[in-house]
């Protein structure tokens, strides 16, 4: 009798392993088909009023903004420098990988994106907090949040320049082994369009989507696996179409730049990291402050960040009134 059950649960769980790949792939799919359209859900943060605060707090953030801010003419993004030449900034010091391979090595040593305790990582005490990762500001990207339509919990995060978007989600990945090289294979198997080639990530999955008008347009399917996450971009427009474009080198360094924090839920495999409200740096250091004030008797948390794993066996409850104001600065 004890085998029998024993033999039941694990078919239980096999099933329902598949349930969530079959459910993943499906996703994916229909995510990467939205690209081309508005969603009525998701959220401009880039240009919305922000409530008032108080005045020491909206100059931190102003100084913040302006540090964080990149002024490289061309990309955005500054170009890689030796750590001798980088006037004591290490942000300056990091590479960005250039050459189309279908093995991504040196991330977390060399490149990134970088996980929240690599200490080779980027500076991102001045980066936007969003919870599952931290994005840096850069000038002229736009950031739009995609919430459910259910229970307006927040699924990911879109950034555009230009003609073209990056749009990102963390997922947990299991401790002892990568989750990339799955999805990768079952976005394929789930479109037959859609073909591995080499990129500057590792292997990465180009997808052509047909729009109503009768033309298609290309999507470039991203995936690099950190210590228990993968983070995932989908990029398109001539981000997507041309390597060699500036919108496609100022999201590829953008993509690289990123830090992803895993945090210590109790998570399956291939669920989504849980986001939050936006918070900058200034709002960080002010509930810093306040946590100091009230002498740490509570640790300081993200204000809205679910606690526990975001599928259909658990039910999360999620803030979703967000922070607005000028996060991102457009000079032109």
């Amino acid at each position: 009798m004890g085998l029998f059950g024993f033999g039941k649960k694990k078919k239980e769980k096999e099933a329902a392993a598949k349930e969530r790949e079959e459910r993943l792939a499906k996703a994916v799919a229909s995510q990467t088909e939205d690209i081309a359209r508005e969603d009525a859900d998701d959220i401009d943060v880039t240009a919305a009023e922000q409530p008032d605060r108080d005045a020491k707090i909206a100059d931190e953030e102003r100084d913040a903004e302006r540090r964080a801010v990149r002024t490289d003419e061309s990309e955005g993004l500054p170009e890689a420098a030796d750590v001798e030449d980088n006037d004591g900034d290490d942000d300056e010091a990091l590479a960005v990988p250039t050459e189309a391979v279908m093995d991504y090595q040196g991330r977390g040593e060399q490149f990134g994106p970088w996980d929240i305790d690599e200490e080779n990582g980027p500076d991102y005490d001045e980066y936007l907090s969003l919870g599952s990762f931290y994005i840096p500001f850069v000038q002229g990207i736009q950031l739009r949040l995609k919430a459910s339509k259910a229970d307006n919990t927040l699924l990911g995060a879109t950034v555009t320049i230009g003609r073209s978007s990056l749009e990102l989600e963390a997922f947990a990945a299991p401790k002892t082994m990568g989750l990339w090289d799955d999805v990768r294979d079952d976005l394929v198997a789930a479109n037959p369009t859609a073909t591995v080639e080499p990129g500057i990530f590792g292997a990465e999955v180009r997808l052509p989507i047909q729009l109503p008008n009768g033309k298609k347009h290309i999507t470039r399917i991203v995936g690099v696996d950190g210590p228990r996450w993968m983070l995932r971009g989908i990029f398109s427009g001539p981000a997507a179409d041309n390597p060699d474009s500036p919108e496609a080198k100022v999201l590829d360094r953008f993509f690289s730049y990123i830090v992803v924090d895993r945090g210590e839920e109790p998570l399956a495999p291939r669920d989504l990291i849980p986001m939050a409200q936006p918070l900058t740096p200034g709002e960080r250091r002010a509930m810093a402050e306040a946590s100091d004030d009230a002498g740490d008797e509570t640790p300081a948390t993200i204000d809205g960040k679910p606690t526990g794993p975001m599928n259909s066996d658990h039910e999360v409850e999620q803030k979703t009134t967000l922070s607005r104001g000028p996060m991102f600065s457009e000079l032109r």
